[in-house]
């Protein structure tokens, strides 16, 4: 006793270590950008909630409308250049020197030269590129900066370029000048100052202000509806300004991280919560929970990451697979409700949550009805079509609604949609994994498995014909009792197609292979007998096994009679040795008992359909009280007690039974012969 609460125990601090762990990963999976949650643009509908300032920020102007001031307080502007003195005389210097070197005597008019270059030098020669762009910046003046650091202003017109320099001296010059090639010995001693200009511009912009106004804390913004306006669109583009400013500086706040650690506990706990509730038996099972738990993960780390490291949308990851999987393995409502808890939790890290929430949702309704019945592997393509299909009309009839008109219409998202839709065809592959990794079970393998023409199945039929004519018809009606009592029908479908197929291995000893003659059982002691019988449960067990059959369908063989007795024996020997105390082991099947539903249901209709060939008479009533004897001993002897199935689930199993047997066994009507005529 004081063991199993020990594991017990164990169990529940397991499961709350994970528990932890999936809040823990989920949290760390936040994006830690500063990214601002809405997207609009002028002329547009607003297509989310009221937006009201939560704190007082500045109205900033737009980039046009700075630009616009901007130039206009550079209107008076001036660039500045340093004026080189030496240069004058250097080149002049040079001059002489070349010409003596060439003609062994000094120029002719040597002071008109002088004169002339003093004048140009002294206001400056500026380069050709220098010019043309201040006349393209529409400027008429430059600073001109003297070797004292003393600057005045000049016109851009008194400034000579090496041409207009040359131009200047031989303008009235004596004809002999001309021939000197004045021009090389003009070069430019205007050069741009670009730290002191820039300065100087900074200094000037200082007077520009980059608001136009403030909004106070509690003030309305924007409705849901409502056409975003140019002045609309400054609010908001300065209240994303504001908010990225402030996010980033508390990123990684406590207050943020407690935010987040709420949101999803609570979130999560209410999964937990339900399948504690409603569940029990994924519950108790922890790699259950794993399994769920992981795909949960799963799912918001590619939309995390998606949204932080690429430039896809994020509706190009297959939402889908989470509902699909789960569905798959287990049931319709844990998948639904495993999706919208995973869709709450990654809307808040998507922009426009509603319409996100919105279609996830819808995917994931269609997701778990497609696939209500699963019989066949093309219906995973066809909910991969159905799901497209449904994200493109959910999507389109919500912008028609946003935006009014259709040329509004983003169609980029139909993209991702497609591509989400196609990841969805990779499920199969998951299916596969996950049934290896965790000894899972799917729809998908359960109905290969009810395949009646693999060979398997046909080898049973072909050394066992009796028995597995048996085996259809306890399969059909632990069919229908599933279906009534919501218990899984395929699994009861597939188990039962296999509960009997050790008797493969001696089929001659069963009564519904023999065909006439003398039963071999008949000449054994009532123990050996009973062993040979027994043994069809082992040898069962032994053949799914090197068959790599789950361990959810050897489940059926081994519990489908339980720790019963073979009563035929049991009985004769205490008959034949009424004064002798039978040895019980020897009679017994060594079970485990029917541990869930499916096994109980699997139990009562294989005792019923074999007790059904064992009537003399077919009538309502012989029926009737068959089922009832049947399955009230299976109760009494205590074949249930640890299956999770009531008392209203067996009498609804009992009416079924009844009714398909009465239709199996239903009277029919004595064809006439026809009578010769006499001659």
């Amino acid at each position: 006793m004081k063991t199993k609460i020990a594991q017990s125990r164990w169990k529940n601090i397991i499961k709350l270590g994970l528990f932890v762990c999936v809040i823990g990963i989920i949290v760390q999976l936040f994006p830690t950008d500063n990214k601002f949650k809405y997207q609009f643009e002028i002329g547009k509908p607003w297509s989310y909630e009221l937006i009201t300032a939560s704190f007082d920020f500045p109205i900033y102007k737009s980039e046009q409308q700075l630009s616009k001031e901007k130039s206009e307080i550079l209107k008076n502007y001036t660039p500045y250049f340093k004026l080189d003195t030496i240069v004058e005389k250097t080149q002049f210097k040079q001059l002489l020197s070349d010409w003596y070197k060439k003609s062994g005597e000094t120029p002719k008019f040597q002071n008109y030269i002088r004169y002339k270059f003093r004048n140009i030098y002294s206001v400056g020669i500026i380069s050709v590129e220098e010019y043309n762009r201040l006349l393209d910046e529409n400027r008429p003046n430059i600073s001109c900066i003297m070797p004292n650091r003393v600057s005045h202003t000049i016109s851009l017109n008194e400034v000579y370029t090496p041409k207009t320099a040359y131009e200047e001296i031989i303008r009235n010059a004596p004809e002999a000048i001309k021939s000197y090639d004045l021009n090389l010995y003009l070069v430019e001693n205007l050069h741009y100052d670009s730290l002191t200009s820039e300065l100087s511009k900074t200094d000037v912009l200082k007077s520009l202000s980059l608001t136009s106004g403030m909004v106070q804390s509690g003030e309305r913004i924007i409705d849901r509806g409502e056409i975003v306006t140019p002045e609309t669109y400054l609010v908001l583009k300065s209240l994303k300004i504001e908010y990225e400013k402030r996010k980033g500086s508390l990123q990684q706040s406590t207050i943020v991280v407690i935010g987040e650690i709420i949101i999803i506990l609570s979130l999560i706990s209410l999964f937990f919560l339900y399948i504690y509730l409603f569940r029990p038996r994924l519950f108790d099972s922890f790699s259950n929970l794993l399994f769920i738990s992981l795909l949960i993960v799963m799912i918001v780390a590619l939309a995390s990451l998606t949204i932080q490291f690429t430039s896809f949308s994020v509706y190009i990851v297959p939402f889908a697979l989470l509902p699909i999987i789960i569905r798959v393995f287990f049931d319709s409502r844990t998948a639904l409700f495993a999706h919208i808890i995973t869709m709450l939790i990654i809307s808040f890290i998507v922009d426009n949550s509603f319409q996100f929430i919105l279609l996830q949702i819808t995917i994931g309704m269609v997701a778990v009805s497609s696939l209500k019945d699963m019989t066949q592997r093309s219906q995973l393509a066809q909910t991969a079509l159905y799901i497209f299909l449904s994200y493109t009309f959910i999507y389109l009839a919500y912008e028609c609604v946003s935006e009014g008109e259709i040329q509004r219409i983003h169609w980029s998202p139909v993209i991702s949609f497609a591509i989400s839709s196609f990841f969805l065809l990779f499920a199969y592959v998951l299916i596969y994994i996950f049934e290896k990794i965790f000894g899972l079970i799917s729809s998908i393998t359960l109905v290969e498995l009810t395949n009646i023409n693999s060979d398997l199945m046909m080898r049973f039929a072909e050394l066992a014909p009796g028995t597995f004519q048996h085996t259809l018809q306890v399969s059909n009606l632990a069919t229908e009792a599933a279906k009534k009592i919501n218990a899984n029908s395929l699994l009861v479908r597939t188990g039962a197609l296999y509960h009997d197929i050790g008797k493969m291995k001696r089929a001659e000893f069963f009564t519904e292979n023999q065909m006439g003659g003398t039963n071999p059982l008949s000449e054994m002691q009532y123990e050996e007998a009973a062993r040979v019988v027994i043994s069809h449960v082992t040898d069962g067990i032994e053949i799914a096994k090197k068959s790599r059959l789950p361990e959810q369908i050897i489940n059926f063989i081994s519990t489908h009679h339980g720790t019963g007795k073979t009563r035929y024996f049991y009985n004769s020997f205490i008959n034949a040795y009424p004064n002798k105390k039978p040895n019980d082991a020897a009679f017994t099947y060594p079970g485990p008992l029917p541990n869930t539903k499916e096994t109980a249901i699997l139990m009562m209709a294989d005792g019923v359909e074999a007790r059904s060939r064992s009537l003399s008479i077919y009538t309502e009533d012989s029926i009737n009280e068959m089922v009832e004897s049947m399955i009230d001993g299976q109760i009494a002897d205590g074949q249930f007690k640890e299956a999770p199935i009531t008392f209203r689930d067996v009498e609804t199993v009992k009416a079924v039974f009844k009714e398909k047997i009465k239709n199996i066994y239903h009277t029919r009507i004595v064809y006439p012969e026809v009578k010769k005529l006499e001659e």
